[in-house]
């Protein structure tokens, strides 16, 4: 911690020292480390950061006792980062993967491309880090039209409803649609407009991967007042659409994956238990009973469900399905 402070404060006393001289005032060691409560060593090494990182042209006057630029015009530019913030920043590269088919993605691009523009010439950091060392694993993601990710956008920022052609999960063809969007969800890199259908009167969930032609229209509308967006999805499961009400999901996990189901949140509310014989109780609540059925069928054989008794229902006639297909 007290390593942190120093930096942040050697890199605050650079940017000063910059100001300074090139206010041509002619600093010299002595009267910065008055300024600034340090020793001159400190101000002597300060001086040589400024020359070998950022390449400045300092110079020191023997008429006037003090440091000027040969160069007037040159400043060292406002973003200083440390090693561990650049190497934090290069790692952070690949995790645009997941905003790649998203306008975002050009977006966040070119705020990395200024940021380094705004970073010393001298200030490197090897790439092959990131490219070999660590690894990405995203999850396939939907192609989105990038007009109707900027319609939409623009829509619930100025409050317009939208027309749009929309393609359901398992239909054939895409179906006019007029809705008043509420707020935007990402999971997992998949995007979704939550909007008041004027269609069913109702609030319904769009993916934007399954919409075209959308367009703003001249209607305006308001969001209704209290108005919460997490009625509609659960943040730790997903955003499947539905009208359920919460209700609370009870698992039992074999002890054979005991500690993957330990070591993980995988709800917010979630309550964990481990058993004597090692198996995992694993209690939440959600309404996503879609998304949850899916994910208890990734575990297999591994896991039981205790509760809701519909919940148990479904995964009981899902395996049989499965079963069937199979038989020879």
């Amino acid at each position: 911690m007290t390593e942190e402070r120093e930096e942040k404060g050697r890199r605050l006393r650079i940017l000063q020292i910059d100001e300074r001289i090139r206010d041509e005032t002619y600093p010299n060691a002595t009267t910065l480390a008055k300024a600034f409560c340090v020793s001159r060593s400190t101000i002597v090494r300060d001086l040589d950061f400024l020359r070998d990182q950022y390449r400045a042209p300092i110079e020191y006057n023997s008429r006037k006792n003090g440091y000027y630029y040969t160069d007037p015009t040159f400043f060292i530019k406002s973003v200083m980062l440390s090693e561990g913030e650049l190497l934090t920043l290069s790692a952070a590269l690949p995790l645009l993967e997941q905003y790649r088919n998203t306008p975002i993605e050009s977006s966040i691009k070119q705020l990395f491309t200024r940021l380094l523009t705004m970073l010393p010439a001298g200030v490197s950091i090897d790439p092959s880090f990131v490219g070999k060392n660590i690894s990405f694993i995203s999850d396939p993601l939907p192609q989105i039209e990038e007009s109707v990710f900027t319609t939409v956008f623009h829509a619930l920022r100025q409050h317009c409803t939208v027309t749009f052609l929309y393609r359901s999960l398992s239909s054939l063809e895409y179906r006019s649609h007029t809705a008043d969007p509420y707020h935007i969800v990402c999971q997992k890199g998949s995007w979704y407009m939550l909007a008041f259908s004027r269609e069913h009167h109702e609030v319904r969930m769009y993916a934007l991967s399954r919409m075209k032609d959308a367009a703003c229209t001249d209607s305006r509308f308001t969001i209704p007042e209290g108005f919460n967006p997490e009625t509609y999805f659960d943040p730790s499961f997903g955003v499947w659409n539905t009208n359920e009400k919460p209700a609370r999901i009870e698992l039992l996990f074999d002890a054979r994956i005991n500690t993957l189901i330990l070591e993980r949140t995988w709800h917010e509310s979630q309550e964990l238990h481990q058993n004597e014989d090692g198996s995992v109780q694993l209690s939440f609540t959600s309404n996503q009973s879609e998304e949850i059925l899916h994910w208890v069928l990734s575990f297999g054989s591994a896991v039981t469900v205790r509760n809701p008794p519909e919940l148990a229902a479904r995964v009981r006639e899902e395996a049989a399905r499965v079963a069937e297909k199979y038989r020879t």
